[in-house]
């Protein structure tokens, strides 16, 4: 019986010594194990989709404020009078 329980005593020192001791090894055995990541949209293109869609979010704010709330022509928005006009008036309360 003896020889039975050191059997299994070494069998469990065993297994204990190959499983990783702290977190840091458990990381560096995963990462090795890891596949590199293949983005579907590069980040590259996703920072000009966003920036694409504040200037369209931008665009249709200002439409619906000078168009809807301002109750103007909505494609007023885009001329250079129309801005030139609320410049004027901003400066002339000052």
């Amino acid at each position: 019986m003896n020889e039975k329980q050191e059997l299994q005593n070494e069998q469990v020192n065993n297994s204990v010594e190959d499983q990783p001791k702290s977190r840091e090894e458990k990381k560096t055995k995963s990462q090795g194990e890891k596949k590199p990541r293949i983005r579907l949209i590069p980040i590259w293109l996703r920072v000009i989709v966003v920036i694409v869609l504040l200037f369209i979010s931008l665009a249709a704010g200002a439409m619906i404020g000078y168009g809807v709330i301002g109750e103007g022509d909505p494609q007023d928005v885009f001329h250079k009078e129309t801005w030139q006009k609320i410049v004027d008036i901003v400066k002339k309360e000052k």
